[in-house]
């Protein structure tokens, strides 16, 4: 069986995100497996050159999964013959530099996102690529979940009838770092280094409603910096001038409303760390990372309010589960392999950097959209 070895930089592998769900659980997991199969039956296997700043960071995990080449001069690591893609998990306010560099070299690209800190650099970084006609990509992990998986089998099924709204709520409580030490880098508080819950999430929010359900076109949304003041990872207080919480409400095309929530200051009284309910005519359900559970109309109970009387209804007995059906891998890594495909068979990737635009612009409008205390409507972007 023919083997292709691809070449990848990976540049922020040492951030928790960029190490575990990018390196290990994908791109050394692919390998692992014997790589990604083509139609043509040759198998694609991912080769990681480590790039970073810290040398020593680098040089422990690269002895940690034995591998050997890693480097802190990005230039010189695109200069290898051998590497076709970089790869950017980045702090944000660093990713534009070197997504373009590795396009100035002739590389393809997938990055995390939000590719850019705004529309103008995002859609500079969209229109290189176009015409340097690389393969662009963004990781959009949210679609590859289970939960949501499921989800969209109830959507492509008709379960719903017509959707008439969704309500998503994600987060948890993230520790400031004096008592308890903080589960996120400090970055994300620091509004310099690209820092903000909403210009993380929004980026998400809008692909998943776009992809599963209808495009966004208008945004009313609230902001907020509810912990001014952290401790970062070297046990320095901090000023945290990033919003750490933000509160949207999305109109969609054909009439349905999603209101999402998202929040690092938040205490979880739900079964998953984030979860969507999609309500139709016809039914219901409620998707999170792993689960959806569903309720159809002829199912629906009859409730009726009464404050004087303890509800006798256990509603969450009420709801079936969707079955699994299928094994479903990290999603992480299935969409690697999707990406790795697309550069080394042309196969089409969907999740580009015109859409990714489309993510960051929607974060941009919510920002507006707070600061000016309105509703914003959301026009077409040229990427």
């Amino acid at each position: 069986m023919p083997v292709r070895t691809v070449g990848i930089a990976m540049n922020g592998v040492t951030g928790r995100m960029g190490y575990r769900q990018h390196l290990v659980r994908s791109i050394l997991a692919i390998r692992d497996q014997g790589g990604v199969e083509l139609p043509d039956g040759t198998r694609v296997v991912p080769e990681p050159i480590l790039v970073g700043r810290n040398e020593t960071k680098l040089r422990d995990i690269a002895a940690r999964h034995g591998l050997d080449r890693y480097g802190t001069d990005l230039a010189a690591v695109l200069a290898e013959p051998d590497v076709e893609v970089y790869f950017d998990a980045q702090v944000t306010s660093a990713r534009e530099k070197g997504i373009l560099a590795a396009i100035a070299a002739g590389k393809h690209v997938y990055t995390e996102k939000p590719l850019a800190e705004s529309v103008e650099g995002a859609r500079a970084l969209a229109r290189a690529a176009c015409a340097a006609g690389i393969v662009d990509g963004v990781v959009m992990d949210k679609l590859f979940l289970p939960g949501l998986r499921k989800l969209r089998r109830l959507i492509d099924g008709g379960f719903f009838g017509r959707i008439l709204s969704i309500r998503g709520e994600f987060g948890y409580w993230v520790f400031e770092g004096d008592w308890q030490s903080a589960q996120r880098p400090s970055w994300n508080y620091r509004a310099a280094d690209g820092g903000g819950i909403a210009l993380d999430m929004f980026a998400h929010w809008n692909y998943v409603l776009e992809d599963l359900f209808a495009p966004v076109r208008a945004v009313t949304a609230r902001v907020a910096t509810h912990i001014p003041e952290r401790v970062d990872e070297s046990g320095r207080s901090y000023v945290a001038d990033a919003d750490d919480a933000a509160y949207g409400i999305f109109e969609l095309d054909g009439g349905i409303v999603a209101q999402i929530n998202s929040s690092w200051c938040v205490r979880v009284n739900r079964d998953e760390l984030v979860e969507f309910q999609v309500d139709g005519t016809h039914g219901s359900a409620v998707a999170g990372l792993r689960r959806c559970r569903f309720q159809h109309r002829a199912g629906t109970p009859k409730p009726v309010w009464n404050p004087d009387l303890a509800t006798p209804e256990p509603f969450r007995e009420q709801w079936q589960e969707v079955p699994d059906n299928e094994e479903f891998d990290n999603g992480f890594k299935v969409q690697w392999e999707q990406y790795l495909r697309a550069v080394v068979a042309g196969e089409p990737f969907r999740y580009d950097f015109a859409a990714a635009v489309r993510g960051v612009q929607l974060a941009e409008l919510g920002y507006t959209s707070s600061r000016e205390g309105r509703r914003v409507e959301i026009p077409a972007v040229d990427a």
